[in-house]
């Protein structure tokens, strides 16, 4: 499975410190997900995205 980070990203970076095979934090300080799916990384992917506290992880 593949994620993205929408504009709602409010750079709090807990998601590439959880699941640093997916997600990467940028130099504008916003979280971006990796281009590659990853599946052994998924489950922590998936624990990232239910966690964000603003919930711009989503699935595509």
């Amino acid at each position: 499975m593949k994620y993205r980070v929408n504009d709602g990203c409010i750079g709090c970076g807990l998601c590439a410190e959880t699941c640093p095979e997916v997600f990467h934090m940028t130099e504008e300080g916003v979280a971006e997900a990796l281009v590659e799916e990853n599946l052994t990384a998924e489950e922590v992917a998936k624990g990232a995205k239910e966690n964000y506290p603003a919930g711009a992880i989503e699935e595509e």
